[in-house]
């Protein structure tokens, strides 16, 4: 490893830490919502409501630096110190939240605030590597995906006082906010600053390779935040688990398994990008991942083991073509506006959770899980629709 290559190295490490930190206080709702909902006897619409403020607060904020052009213009590591920073305060307020209202606005806050980690970080980590772009950034994302996991551990293992989660969240995030500062010198391959053009950055956004990146991007994202929301619920379920008095900390714990398991699925979702084409690893990502969902909507009734294995197997795929999409993105976009078009294709896909995480549990219990699960494979399906249309584009042509 020469000496570009460790320098490479180290700034991933750092970024992929900070990130992972940062965007602690994103998931510090998922550990406290149980006990805020007996502290403000909370509705169940109301404890999705503290975590979609969250996804759609990113979605205003991302949009909000496409369009003013901060995404572009101010340094990465600085719009994501500034962001982790931000985010801290804000959530560390929560703990002087008087009810519903006020937290829901904290809640969205938040999630404005960490639209500036991190698309930033995503555009930083893409400066440091061009051959192995798909892999770092599959790294990175697979940092992120053990966050998302984290909260099934902390019920697994009974839970922690709601207060001592928001303040631990909060250092966490304030100690990523310095660890990215750590990080030396700019990347061999930067992107170009410049002025911000709304009609130049949405002219680069209507690139054909760009739009059908975005509509497989949207397809995943319809997908992923669901299942990760809503895995533990539909384990807990399950009849041996409903069955003793742990089967609620067991299930907890399979739930951790099956999204934890997805930090692997980022490496060889990265390593099947950088061998044979981000738009090749997405595709087999989503045709696996959809058709867990398709076969998992008819197991469920199986042994129990049978459907952990199918549920892990889910949980690997869901995220492995995460990296790439913005890979595609970072490549195919005008490179002025990389930054802008890495925002405006994450409010995209954003917005979409907020469907499905309120969809989903509606579904499954006006309906049935058989319903829910195959409504969540509707967006693969899409997804897949708009990789091989990527795919078949002749070669030569304008991304």
């Amino acid at each position: 490893m020469d000496t570009e290559q460790r320098r490479a190295a180290v700034a991933l490490a750092l970024i992929a830490t900070s990130t992972l930190l940062s965007m602690s206080v994103w998931f510090s709702a998922s550990f406290v919502v149980p006990q805020l909902r007996s502290l403000w006897d909370l509705s169940s619409g109301q404890s999705s409501l503290l975590t979609i403020a969250v996804q759609l607060g990113f979605v205003v904020g991302a949009l909000t630096l496409a369009a003013s052009g901060l995404a572009d213009a101010v340094p990465g590591r600085v719009l994501m110190s500034v962001g982790a920073f931000g985010a801290a305060v804000v959530n560390l307020v929560l703990l002087w939240a008087p009810g519903f209202a006020v937290a829901l606005a904290l809640r969205a806050l938040t999630g404005a605030l960490l639209a500036a980690v991190y698309p930033p970080a995503l555009k930083e980590v893409s400066s440091w590597y061009r051959s192995g772009r798909g892999t770092a950034l599959g790294i990175m994302i697979g940092a992120l995906t053990l966050g998302s996991a984290a909260p099934q551990l902390v019920k697994a293992s009974g839970g922690l006082s709601w207060q001592v989660v928001i303040v631990s969240t909060t250092v966490l995030t304030a100690l990523g906010g310095v660890i990215v500062m750590l990080v030396r010198g700019k990347g061999p391959y930067p992107f170009p600053r410049s002025v911000f053009s709304l009609r130049a950055a949405l002219r680069a956004m209507r690139r054909r390779a760009v739009v059908l990146a975005n509509v497989g991007y949207v397809g995943h994202m319809w997908e992923l935040y669901a299942m990760w929301a809503w895995i533990g619920t539909f384990l807990s379920g399950l009849v041996p688990f409903t069955q003793t008095a742990d089967g609620q900390r067991y299930a907890a714990l399979a739930a951790f398994g099956c999204i934890a398991v997805g930090a692997a699925g980022c490496l060889v979702g990265g390593r099947i990008s950088d061998r044979f084409g981000r738009a090749q690893a997405a595709l087999v990502s989503l045709i696996l991942s959809g058709g867990s969902a398709v076969t998992l909507a008819f197991v469920r009734d199986l042994p129990v083991p049978v459907v952990l294995v199918v549920c892990a197997f889910w949980g690997f795929w869901v995220i492995a073509d995460s990296a790439q999409f913005s890979a595609m993105v970072t490549e195919s976009a005008d490179p002025r506006y990389v930054g802008s078009a890495v925002s405006l294709q994450l409010a995209l896909g954003f917005t979409t959770t907020a469907v499905t995480i309120y969809l989903v549990p509606v579904l499954a219990e006006d309906v049935s899980w058989t319903v829910a699960l195959l409504v969540l494979a509707l967006g693969p399906a899409v997804g897949i629709t708009a990789l091989v249309a990527y795919l078949r584009r002749p070669a030569g042509t304008v991304p």
